[in-house]
């Protein structure tokens, strides 16, 4: 799906950016309450800045599939990021939700479970995949996240915790490409890929001057980095 996406551009000047950079994906947030939140006309505003072959992902939270399709369409979206919850209170993202979005790419958002040595620290995660998978329609990609689904009461990314990488390696691969993402920064992407083995990175916090604007000097050090790291061509 993506190999470097810069999250949560929140104008069209960052979007041109962060493309221009080397980034392959864009992440627009329509999670409210975010201060990277978009209303209707500034997400248009940004998606009309991104470029051909650059993937412009929608990010979500326990969002009815029916609003989450309208915003693909009147944004011209590429694909849907599932950021909400497995259970519990607080937005849910269940596993039907990749067959109801009717075709449109998921991402979904996962976590590493706190957990005993020799446990699956993934788990939850492989059983939301396999029973979406079931049901017709799985994820594309899994977006690894320190502050993502499956905690109760727990925050819904962009705060710039880490995930442990050991960890991570030593869970092993879910039946879906995956992406890193949590606490990520032009200083430390290169080590986290290196420990981690993650093919694909995603930062929003770690490049930014603000919350919701981006510092252009860090998103062109951490997609250069990014990208000599995963082994791609600069």
């Amino acid at each position: 799906m993506f190999h470097v996406k810069i999250c949560g551009v929140t104008t069209a000047d960052d979007a041109r950016m962060a493309c221009a950079a080397g980034a392959d994906a864009i992440g627009l947030n329509f999670v409210e309450g975010s201060p990277r939140w978009l209303d209707l006309d500034a997400a248009r505003a940004v998606a009309a800045a991104v470029p051909r072959g650059v993937a412009k992902v929608g990010v979500f939270a326990g969002t009815q599939p029916a609003d989450m399709l309208r915003l693909a369409r009147e944004v011209g979206l590429d694909a849907v990021q599932l950021h909400g919850h497995f259970a519990g209170p607080g937005p849910v993202d269940p596993p039907a939700r990749c067959r109801e979005l009717d075709g449109v790419p998921v991402i979904r958002a996962v976590r590493l479970e706190v957990s005993t040595d020799g446990t699956d620290r993934l788990a939850t995660a492989r059983r939301w995949i396999e029973e979406a998978m079931r049901s017709g329609t799985g994820p594309v990609m899994a977006l690894v996240d320190a502050a993502a689904a499956g905690v109760a009461g727990g925050g819904l990314g962009g705060t710039g915790a880490l995930v442990d990488w050991s960890a991570l390696a030593r869970a092993g691969a879910l039946p879906v490409p995956m992406a890193l993402a949590g606490g990520l920064t032009p200083a430390n992407v290169a080590e986290a890929i290196r420990v981690s083995g993650a093919r694909a990175v995603d930062t929003a916090s770690g490049v930014e001057a603000a919350p919701g604007r981006k510092d252009a000097a860090k998103v062109r050090e951490f997609v250069a980095a990014a990208r000599r790291s995963l082994g791609l061509p600069r």
